[in-house]
């Protein structure tokens, strides 16, 4: 569904490593929560690419506690990048899960898609106004 890259091993590893180091960054129960989703995501990627000798890095349980706040925070991204790209043409399906709140990000994405950056950015700042989930 999201049309994602397979990356090879030491890829999805140094993904795991920087998603891990801001794992151990986070501060607060929802931001520690947040990155152990992201932990937990490039973890799955991992073994949905075929990489089943990649462990994971943290006790099994936090794997479940992660799944538990990824899937409804990726399905509301998934979700708000299709709004996006329906903007700018109703045929467009981005299948993006990254976060909508970092403009590097935006940029990346709408350049990926051969879209303005800069209308892309202030359609994103406009609908993350509205959408009281994604804050």
């Amino acid at each position: 569904m999201l049309n994602m890259a397979r990356y090879d091993e030491a890829w999805h590893k140094h993904d795991m490593a920087d998603e891990l180091a801001e794992y151990h960054e986070a501060a607060g129960v929802v931001d520690v929560w947040s990155e152990l989703s992201d932990v937990a995501y490039t973890y799955t990627r991992a073994i949905w690419s075929g990489h089943k000798n990649i462990e994971f890095p943290l006790p099994r349980w936090q794997l479940y506690v992660g799944i538990i706040y990824m899937l409804p925070k990726y399905t509301l991204r998934w979700r708000f990048f299709r709004k996006l790209g329906h903007q700018f043409d109703k045929n467009l399906h981005l299948s993006v899960v990254r976060n909508p709140k970092k403009v590097a990000k935006l940029v990346a994405i709408a350049e990926n898609y051969r879209l303005d950056p800069t209308l892309f950015q202030i359609r994103a700042e406009e609908m993350l106004k509205k959408s009281f989930l994604l804050k």
